[in-house]
């Protein structure tokens, strides 16, 4: 039981620690576009991901050496750089949230978050590193029940977000048909 608390509280700190990704959730949610989509990547990338650290941390930890870390390091810093720039330009343009002036495609916004989640270095640090590390002396029953409860807890966030976007657009419209 134990291990399902931890897991819950684990998954929850990480989707509360709001990073690009959980930004461009967000931002999505902000402009109506596409946020079940982005939701489900996000939600199934994390998956994969907390899955790959806690299964395989274990094993791969023996290769983790000074190189590495610095690399990864230099990734990161590249990435916010890029992203702080890019919000940066766009500071002077007009942001609109109406959903009719910024239309998406839904093949634009599904690489976007890849992008989102796969470029950033910030989503291994916390998923496969910071999770696969804590978990690496977990039996492999306790193991699962820390996977099974930190997925979970992102899972039910995300898509509990989608809903509150989906019944804010409901009531929204209910109040300008009236």
């Amino acid at each position: 039981m134990e291990y399902l608390i931890l897991g819950f509280f684990t998954g929850l700190s990480l989707i509360l620690a709001i990073g690009a990704q959980n930004i461009f959730v967000i931002e999505q949610g902000l402009k109506k576009q596409h946020i079940f989509l982005v939701c489900l990547v996000c939600s199934i990338s994390d998956l994969f991901l907390i899955f790959l650290g806690i299964s395989i941390f274990y094993h791969f930890q023996q290769y983790f050496n000074i190189f590495l870390e610095i690399t990864l390091n230099i990734l990161l810093i590249i990435f916010l750089i890029y992203f702080i720039h890019s919000k940066i330009k766009s500071f002077n343009i007009k942001v609109s949230f109406d959903s009719e002036k910024n239309k998406i495609s839904s093949k634009e916004i599904f690489f976007k978050t890849l992008g989102f989640t796969y470029l950033n270095p910030h989503v291994y640090s916390d998923t496969v590193f910071f999770l696969g590390n804590f978990s690496k002396n977990f039996l492999i029953k306790e193991k699962i029940f820390f996977w099974d409860w930190c997925f979970n807890c992102i899972f039910y966030f995300l898509f509990y977000y989608w809903l509150f976007v989906q019944d804010r657009k409901h009531y929204k419209n209910k109040l300008h048909h009236t």
